[in-house]
């Protein structure tokens, strides 16, 4: 009985374990993506203010 009790223990807290890993991946995903855009939208606006400055080339 003793033996069971231990093992349903040790998968509980393994099982409690992983649900907090997934829920922290989860969020970081989440974090991630929302960095990524941050990231996207800021190059291009520094693209589009850097081809403000530069004169047109005379060809």
């Amino acid at each position: 009985m003793r033996a069971v009790l231990w093992i349903v223990g040790i998968a509980g807290g393994a099982l409690l374990l992983l649900g907090l890993l997934l829920e922290a991946a989860r969020w970081l995903v989440i974090i991630g993506g929302i960095a990524l855009v941050a990231v996207a939208v800021l190059g291009f606006l520094q693209g589009r203010r850097a081809a403000r400055r530069q004169p047109p080339s005379r060809r």
